[in-house]
């Protein structure tokens, strides 16, 4: 008997799912994805020349909200869970509904998602949005350039356009993100490799983006997204933890599969988190990951003009995501406006326009600092009208990327940039390592 099988995501990690465990299956019928966290990536269809030869009108994509009606009129046998970043208690409600309206409930399976590559793998991952693996990654790719190995690296998707067209994308300059359309979202994540003279490839199937990028690299880095696990089986699994907010690595899904499963777990931004939170996630390392190498980092903030911010009234930008899923309540922009004496950090509330005042009220706990939405034109309009209309001395910009570069900001503004600082040299180790010992079996092989 045909089962059939719904599938949850976000425009993302569900259709990686669907790729590598359901397409081409004859016992299983993919009925419709849904999509939330992201706006404006519901109400389109999986393409057929993705789907397969089994969906030649491709596949259905509904708003989550749609969940239990299409369970019931789709006589869905199972649901499966395929996003992330999000708590324990929102994934029990969501098995609550499924099960509710008849289905199975049933989270990703992560081993079935990852595929093996020819080359070493080094996965970043993270429990949580935010924890710091854009300075990871490019910490990674520096590390073994100066080693003479050339880095590829592969971006979790963003899929927010024609996904037809993005299933393979390649990007190895500024002008190949305006070529693909990229939203501000998915230029936070490539631009900052790009920079740093990498080549970063992303899209929806990633069996097909790995051949390309096999053929010119020497390692894959695998840069995840919120705090996915990865997508390449890894030679060695980092996973990124955050002692500002300690005790998620425990309850957020599926970020506390990274933490129990990492062979490195980087304790990030220690030069400005409390020393009972440190204490806390590093209990916890020794509790779920005894074998794990624990490494301490810093991350530490820098801008062009510091004495440009010292007794200022300031509107701080801060990346989207960790503000917003991801919970956080500042990122590097608040860090350099307390460290650098701004006199205030203002309160971009009042003066939000559309899309961006609909995202405060979304997420009433984001509090006085402005996400740097973008997913789309009008998004990306709303944000540079935001901005202006605040009625500030100086704009800090804490997102990764050149902001000013994509919309037009009229004030004055600071960009804040961030590095990776880690203790000693055991990371470094373990990442030549791991790729020694892959082309070691290789070669013996």
């Amino acid at each position: 008997m045909v089962q059939k099988v719904l599938i949850m995501g976000a425009a993302g990690k569900d259709f990686h799912v669907f790729n590598t465990c359901y397409r081409d299956r004859d016992d299983v019928r993919v009925v419709a994805f849904t999509a939330t966290q992201i706006p404006h990536i519901d109400d389109r269809r999986y393409p057929a020349s993705l789907a397969g030869a089994a969906y030649p009108d491709g596949i259905p994509i509904h708003p989550e909200e749609e969940l239990g009606d299409l369970i019931r009129e789709h006589g869905v046998d199972e649901v499966v869970f395929a996003y992330s970043d999000v708590s324990d208690d929102y994934l029990a409600e969501r098995r609550r509904v499924v099960e509710e309206a008849g289905a199975r409930f049933a989270t990703f399976d992560v081993d079935a998602t990852m595929i093996r590559s020819s080359k070493p793998v080094i996965a970043v991952c993270a429990v949580r949005t935010g924890c710091g693996k854009s300075q990871t990654s490019r910490k990674v790719v520096s590390l073994l350039r100066e080693h003479g190995l050339r880095t590829i690296a592969i971006r979790h998707p963003m899929p927010y356009g024609d996904l037809a067209k993005q299933a393979v994308q390649r990007f190895a300059t500024l002008e190949d993100m305006e070529l693909h359309e990229c939203t501000i979202e998915e230029m936070e994540e490539y631009e900052p490799h790009i920079r740093n003279g990498a080549v970063v490839y992303a899209g929806v199937d990633y069996q097909a983006i790995l051949a390309e990028a096999e053929k010119e690299a020497d390692v894959i880095l695998w840069d995840g997204g919120n705090n996915d696990t990865p997508f390449y089986a890894p030679d060695l699994w980092i996973a990124v933890a955050d002692p500002h907010r300690p005790g998620h690595e425990l309850n957020y899904f599926p970020g506390r599969t990274n933490f129990e499963r990492a062979d490195v777990i980087l304790l990030n931004k220690v030069g400005t988190a409390q020393a009972d939170g440190i204490a806390t996630v590093e209990r916890n390392a020794a509790d779920l990951n005894p074998d794990a190498l624990v490494v301490r980092a810093k991350s530490p903030v820098s801008v062009g003009d510091p004495e440009a911010i010292r007794g200022k009234r300031v509107l701080v930008v801060e990346d989207g995501p960790t503000l917003t899923h991801g919970e956080m309540k500042y990122g590097a922009g608040t860090v350099a406006a307390e460290k650098w004496g701004a006199a205030e950090i203002v309160d971009p509330r009042p003066f939000a326009r559309g899309e961006i005042a609909e995202t405060f009220e979304k997420y009433p706990d984001i509090g006085r600092v402005l996400p740097a939405m973008g997913y789309g034109a009008k998004q990306m309009k709303d944000l540079e009208e935001t901005i202006n209309a605040t009625d500030c001395d100086l704009v800090l910009v804490g997102t990764p990327i050149d902001l000013a570069r994509v919309i037009d900001i009229k004030k004055p503004n600071l960009r804040v940039t961030y590095d990776l600082d880690e203790e000693g040299e055991e990371f470094q180790n373990a990442v030549l390592d791991a790729v020694g010992a892959h082309n070691g079996k290789a070669a013996a092989s």
